[in-house]
């Protein structure tokens, strides 16, 4: 079974635009935050060094729905869920709702590599990392 994470946000007046609504751009920023709460709630980090060797997760694929707005002050829960595992990628998934009102779902394929002096190279994701990524 594969790991999941919640978190809560409320819409910050920056993060609108000139009609009161979340702008689209901030919800790949709050995508972005709840992947990182989750690795950190599992004691990772989306770069993790181990042996000398420093993993990150670059991003393949990443889209986003969006079925209602989100207005300034509107409180809205993030739900991180963890779609797919294969040998080399992670495919997760993040539910916007206010209220029980799903707003929007974004969706996110990152490849596991191998950086080096600024370049990424993809490899298997290692047993320690894969055993983070699921729920026993």
């Amino acid at each position: 079974m594969h790991a999941e994470y919640k978190l809560t946000r409320r819409v910050t007046f920056a993060e609108t635009d000139l009609a009161g609504v979340m702008h689209f751009s901030n919800y790949y920023r709050w995508m972005e935050e709840v992947e990182h709460a989750f690795f950190r709630s599992v004691g990772m980090s989306v770069v993790q060094e181990d042996g000398g060797v420093v993993y990150s997760w670059p991003r393949v694929i990443t889209s986003c729905e969006y079925f209602a707005p989100a207005r300034f002050e509107d409180e809205i829960d993030l739900h991180f869920v963890i779609t797919d595992l294969s040998e080399k990628s992670m495919t997760h998934e993040v539910v916007f709702s206010k209220g029980g009102v799903k707003v929007a779902r974004g969706r996110t394929k990152a490849v596991c590599c191998v950086m080096n002096d600024g370049t990424f190279r993809s490899t298997a994701i290692p047993t320690f990392l894969l055993e983070k990524l699921t729920v026993k």
